[in-house]
């Protein structure tokens, strides 16, 4: 799959008012989006804006070339590392290739000139970014003909971290999620999710932005005591057990949890603050190509949706 998600990974932006569609949010009792004729060129990327809690904020939009009106389509919505954009996401990790509309949401200000998310230290408590990323789903089921049951949320870091979030507060709507490298941070919020949710986890061992082994006085959890955590919640009656193993990456798998649920992860030995098979620089340090990042976390959507 490598090869053709190199190969099909297009980011041509449409050069509308300057750059940017204007979407206005869904209002009630409008028609729902699968009898919706598309209003922008298939195949290519647009920027999007969205008022939410106040603040106007924005996403890159990505919609297959074979995306029809009435056919239901997955989202697949990707949230950025800390101090990268939309546009570094939509870049390395190649999701434009895969069969689903693609959102790349843009955070908010968090200090040093750096875009960030809910749910770190850093991030600003006036921002509701989940509120932002249901009002973001809402226009898009007004505007495309989106399967509400195969609505996915990944991330990297920060927007890692931020996905976790998601799976405890929106579980009602995502189906499953899969952080990369992400940053877990414990900040004492309750994660009080709806139902199982599955998930699936990416993580080197030599992390040196979000250490493996956690960091108490940066309220980070190590990654295997926040995998056991998401183990409790789903119910899940065995595991760890290694499912995989290959060169420098071990799969691990938490398996008979509640609604179908599961929790896997990749553990990437020597791997650094990357996205594993990434097609651009995704963070410092060592890139795994063992496995494709991409493609797994695809593999394991398209067999969770929402019970």
């Amino acid at each position: 799959m490598r090869p053709s998600l190199r190969g099909v990974l297009s980011t041509l932006v449409i050069a509308v008012s300057a750059g940017v569609v204007s979407m206005p949010a869904a209002a009630a009792g409008q028609a729902d989006g699968c009898t919706v004729a598309p209003t922008i060129r298939l195949g290519t990327t647009v920027t999007a804006r969205i008022a939410s809690g106040g603040v106007n904020r924005s996403y890159r939009l990505h919609v297959p070339t074979d995306y029809r009106q009435g056919e239901p389509r997955p989202v697949i919505l990707a949230f950025h590392g800390r101090g990268q954009t939309p546009q570094s996401m939509e870049k390395y990790t190649g999701l434009n290739a895969l069969p689903a509309i693609a959102v790349y949401p843009q955070g908010t200000e968090t200090g040093d000139d750096q875009l960030g998310w809910q749910g770190a230290p850093y991030s600003n408590p006036a921002i509701n970014d989940v509120q932002f990323t249901s009002d973001v789903l809402n226009q898009l089921e007004s505007q495309f003909c989106v399967d509400k049951q195969r609505v996915y949320a990944t991330g990297k870091s920060n927007g890692g971290g931020f996905v976790g979030v998601l799976g405890c507060q929106l579980s009602g709507r995502i189906a499953a999620i899969a952080p990369v490298a992400a940053a877990f941070y414990d900040l004492g919020d309750p994660c009080l999710p709806q139902r199982a949710v599955p998930v699936l986890d990416f993580h080197g061992t030599s992390d040196s932005v979000i250490p493996y082994n956690g960091v108490a006085s940066r309220h980070l959890p190590s990654i295997p005591a926040w995998l056991g955590q998401w183990a409790q919640r789903d119910e899940c009656t065995t595991g760890p057990d290694t499912f995989f193993t290959k060169a420098d990456v071990t799969g691990q798998r938490w398996s008979g949890c509640a609604q179908g649920s599961v929790v896997e992860h990749y553990r990437i030995t020597g791997g650094d603050h990357t996205w594993p098979d990434a097609l651009a620089t995704s963070g410092p340090g060592k890139t795994t190509r063992t496995v494709n990042a991409t493609q797994l976390i695809w593999d394991f959507f398209t067999t969770h949706p929402l019970p």
